[in-house]
């Protein structure tokens, strides 16, 4: 696994030339990983794959898995879509901010293609809403090849927008999704936990099921600012000058409340919440997601 893991790296994604091509990179080696490790069952259970038994048609092992794994898997086939699923990614300002060559807007969106791309393996329908203070952009849940191709095509050149507020746009989704599925919000969180709870709680009465990964930049996590500094609104206009050792017991403290709030309000309302450092890499996202989808049976 050590050897896939050097692809997953958020800053060596982000030199691959396309995102259908780093999509493909980190679950291939997403799974590829899984065989080899003790949680091989989410691959199995989750991926298009369920593992050969005697009896079974030998027509259809993928080889290719068992070139990897040197185990043998049957390729499945299912008449139709088992689970819609929709991302529901923030593009709003603050979602540019990067202290390490790459912002949280972009790992947000390699999130998302690597989550779309693995959903839409397993043979259910994966679907894109971009927001801001306002739906910014809708590509409906599918499960067909050119329309995933859509998906990442769109998020290879996806672009920050204007203010938060992610109340409004979620309650606007959540009325537009008749169809139950699945619901998953990536997004820095940086608005009111309680508006925000509001807005999913609308996705669960609806019958959704919803994953939040709150997306943080390394700096956003632990205030290592030494020199004084200017600090700048991403959203408005508003800066400021200061030296960080007189506020950096107040904006940990303060950061901890405001991701306690979020993890109070998520639990409370049975939503999967997990936290994504940007350094982080994005294979994280891939196993809190099947690891919910296998606590959901």
């Amino acid at each position: 696994m050590s050897n896939q893991l050097r692809f997953l790296e958020p800053k060596i994604l982000s030199k691959i030339s396309n995102m259908e091509l780093r999509a493909r990179t980190v679950v291939e080696g997403f799974i590829s990983g899984l065989h080899r490790s003790p949680y091989r069952g989410f691959s199995v259970e989750f991926a298009e794959y369920r593992e050969y038994t005697p009896g079974d048609d030998t027509r259809f092992i993928d080889w290719k898995v068992y070139a990897r794994s040197d185990r043998y898997y049957l390729k499945q086939f299912e008449e139709e879509t088992n689970l819609n699923c929709n991302i529901l990614l923030d593009v709003s300002g603050s979602m540019n901010y990067g202290s390490n060559g790459i912002s949280k807007l972009e790992y947000a969106s390699y999130v998302a293609a690597s989550l779309g791309y693995l959903i839409f393996q397993q043979r259910d329908g994966v679907g894109l809403m971009t927001f801001d203070r306002d739906i910014r952009q809708v590509i409906p849940s599918r499960n067909k090849r050119g329309h995933l191709l859509s998906i990442l095509r769109y998020l290879e050149h996806v672009e920050g927008g204007d203010e938060t507020n992610l109340s409004l746009p979620l309650h606007l989704m959540a009325e537009r999704l008749n169809k139950k599925g699945m619901i998953i919000l990536i997004s820095d969180l940086f608005d009111d936990p309680a508006s925000v709870a509001k807005g999913l709680q609308h996705f669960r009465f609806k019958g959704h099921d919803v994953i939040v990964f709150q997306i943080l930049d390394e700096t956003e996590l632990t205030f290592p600012f030494e020199n004084t500094t200017k600090f700048i609104d991403m959203e408005g206009t508003a800066q400021f000058v200061t030296i960080p050792s007189l506020v950096r017991k107040t904006y940990m403290q303060n950061l901890k409340a405001h991701m306690d709030q979020f993890k109070k309000e998520c639990s409370r309302l049975k939503i999967d919440y997990h936290v994504l450092n940007t350094v982080k890499p994005i294979d994280f996202a891939l196993f809190s997601y099947l690891a919910y989808r296998s606590g959901k049976g």
